[in-house]
């Protein structure tokens, strides 16, 4: 058992945990001043004021005197299994080339696929352990990874693979999405030709698997059509595989409907949005997914979540972690993007990037929440004033100490 005591502020206490929080809920951050938490077999075990501390009676009694104890960051959209970078491409978009432009090139999704192709499983797997031990130890303690940088059923099978051992390495919730229409690869003439033969050949052999959790599409203009879109997620319903999709990076062309349609678990990205989408995602079981490190690094709008906030609904933040649109996992630095450039307060940003993240994964039940029963899986913060000033002071590290499923991390593991 692990005993934190002297807690200055333990953050996102609640007995019991909402699914997620709407609009003005999500100003509401409940703070335990001057506490303590127990931990035991890898779960919150118990906590309250300092008043009833209970003896040192533990294996690890840690003294969080000046520090907060918060939930660890729950990421929802990453691509965290890939080989290689493209920095290349970050050159080429400094000297005036689009996203798209390279894209068409054969640079972007395309570029990565033919690396992946050409890397073996073990070598992926070394290469996205790193980024997972790197991405822990800035405080994420649950995961969504997508595959997509296949294109290919054996390669897209490789990077689930991958996916799945690192949860089970790692001791970290890993929840997978089966992205294979990320892009059309160059074997195929349109985008329609090559969403049928995901379906035929493909997605049999990945549901068999139980490699995936969600299906996942790049509905976009210059990628997947809506017809595409429709036509792979009421293919996928059949496997029990719901959706969590991107859609409305570039453009807004009816995606979110569509994917309330088909009952999404999320809609990600949303850099572009109208009154629309507004109106498809009220009364609806979908969350709103914001990437804010993609819009800092393409230089493309940011997700409006003051619209989606103030019209009552839900909104998570992650990062979108990939080598093309958004290269770092770091969910410190997202929670402060989504404060100076989404207009977000703190308090709002660090729901959207536990309790919110966690249900944009399924995960509400396990993680995002200080409450007794979930995963002991939190940030310890250095000595700070205030819970807000961990977004506030950006591009600092305020973490000193990160547990994940009631272990310590240290530079091992």
């Amino acid at each position: 058992m692990i005993l934190i005591k002297n807690i200055k502020g333990l953050v996102q206490v609640r007995e019991k945990s909402p699914k997620y929080l709407s609009g003005a809920q999500m100003q509401e951050l409940p703070v335990l001043e001057n506490a303590w938490i127990s931990l035991k077999d890898g779960r919150i075990y118990d906590f309250g004021s300092m008043d009833n501390c209970p003896e040192n009676d533990t294996s690890d009694v840690i003294d969080a005197q000046g520090s907060f104890v918060l939930p660890a960051w729950c990421d929802s959209h990453t691509h965290l299994v890939y080989a290689g970078n493209r920095e290349k491409e970050f050159e080429l978009r400094l000297k005036g080339a689009t996203y798209q432009e390279i894209a068409a090139a054969g640079g972007g999704i395309l570029n990565s696929a033919k690396t992946l192709q050409n890397t073996s499983e073990e070598e992926l797997y070394q290469q996205s352990a790193a980024r997972l031990k790197a991405v822990m130890h800035m405080g994420t303690g649950a995961i969504e990874i997508k595959s997509g940088y296949g294109l290919e059923l054996e390669a897209e099978m490789r990077m689930l693979r991958v996916a799945r051992r690192l949860g089970e390495t790692f001791n970290i919730p890993v929840r997978t999405s089966f992205l294979a229409a990320h892009a059309v690869p160059e074997s195929f003439e349109t985008s329609g030709a090559y969403v049928a033969h995901i379906i035929a050949e493909m997605l049999p052999k990945v549901a068999e698997s139980g490699l995936a959790d969600y299906i996942d599409i790049f509905c976009e203009d210059g990628y997947f059509s809506l017809n595409d879109t429709d036509q792979l997620l009421g293919a996928a319903a059949a496997y029990e595989l719901r959706p969590k999709i991107h859609v409305n990076q570039f453009t807004a062309e009816g995606g979110v409907a569509l994917g309330v349609d088909h009952n999404a678990l999320s809609v990600d990205h949303l850099e572009e949005f109208t009154k629309a989408d507004l109106t498809a995602l009220k009364g609806s079981e979908t969350i709103a997914v914001a990437l804010p490190g993609c819009s800092f690094f393409l230089g493309i709008p940011y997700t409006p979540a003051r619209r989606i906030i103030d019209a009552g609904l839900p909104l998570a933040l992650a990062t979108d972690y990939n080598p093309g649109s958004a290269p770092s996992g770091n969910m410190n630095f997202v929670v402060s993007a989504a404060c100076s450039k989404m207009k977000m307060t703190p308090q709002e940003a660090i729901n959207a990037a536990t309790i919110n993240g966690a249900y944009a994964m399924g995960l509400e039940n396990e993680v995002g929440s200080i409450t007794k029963g979930k995963r002991a899986n939190l940030i310890i913060t250095e000595n700070i004033p205030s819970i807000g000033y961990l977004p506030y002071s950006f591009g600092q590290n305020h973490i000193k100490e990160v547990i994940i499923g009631g272990q310590r991390l240290n530079s091992s593991n």
